[in-house]
């Protein structure tokens, strides 16, 4: 191996950007007296620079190494359902078998969607309106929507009409999961235990659809630590 002076292996390094004529390292060098032309300042940072030394070893006190180290990571789980509000594991899969058709249905109309260019105004025969508009959002205004509704739900009661728009936006939701998705449904799912434990009667129309949207986070996304236990 070919040996390399010092000099040339610092500019294959480090390249120099600017074209600086060699200076006078010896000469004096008073940082309090600012540069007064580019070129002068150019010679200062050299004179920094050969005054640096090559290697710089960090002073490391092991003791701090010895110590443990805690990371707080928040993996809480739903809240458990009230007794007779959760549903049985039969519902569970069937409603995961519904929803993995939904999706299958929703991909389906997006390539025709796509080969045919339709209008954005039109709506595909058979087809659930609100699916028929969310599904032509890219993933990013879906993953802005999921947030916006969350943040909602977080300060406020269920609703229908909250529980289409929550359906329809995980129907559309890509597999994998990008980071944020995956915490924005994990903060749906707990929302929905904690707002369930608020209600007063499982006959309210309520505990079906928040079953339900935990039921899709826990069992088709994957989230098993926030799965109801069947009834």
């Amino acid at each position: 191996m070919a040996w390399v002076p010092a000099e040339s292996a610092v500019e294959e390094l480090m390249p120099r950007l600017l074209p600086v004529e060699p200076c006078d390292l010896t000469e004096g060098f008073d940082p309090s007296i600012p540069p007064r032309t580019p070129q002068e300042y150019l010679r200062r940072v050299q004179i920094e620079a050969a005054q640096c030394p090559d290697v710089v070893v960090a002073q490391i006190d092991p003791k701090k190494l010895k110590r443990k180290q805690s990371v707080n990571i928040s993996l809480s789980g739903c809240q458990p359902a009230p007794e007779g509000y959760s549903p049985t594991l039969q519902w569970q899969q069937q409603q995961v078998a519904q929803f993995s058709a939904v999706r299958q249905n929703v991909n389906r109309h997006r390539s025709h969607w796509k080969s045919q260019q339709l209008d954005s105004n039109v709506t595909m025969i058979g087809f659930p309106p609100l699916l028929s508009i969310v599904s032509r959002m890219n993933q990013a205004t879906i993953a802005s929507v999921l947030e916006y509704l969350s943040n909602w739900f977080g300060e406020r009661d269920f609703t229908p009409e909250l529980g289409r728009w929550l359906y329809a936006l995980l129907a559309c939701l890509e597999k994998p999961l990008l980071p944020e998705a995956h915490s924005l449904i994990r903060q749906l799912a707990r929302r929905c235990s904690e707002v369930r434990l608020l209600v007063n009667s499982r006959d309210d129309e309520r505990v079906p659809a928040l079953n339900l949207l935990i039921c899709l986070v826990s069992r088709y996304f994957d989230q098993r630590d926030l799965a109801d236990e069947p009834s």
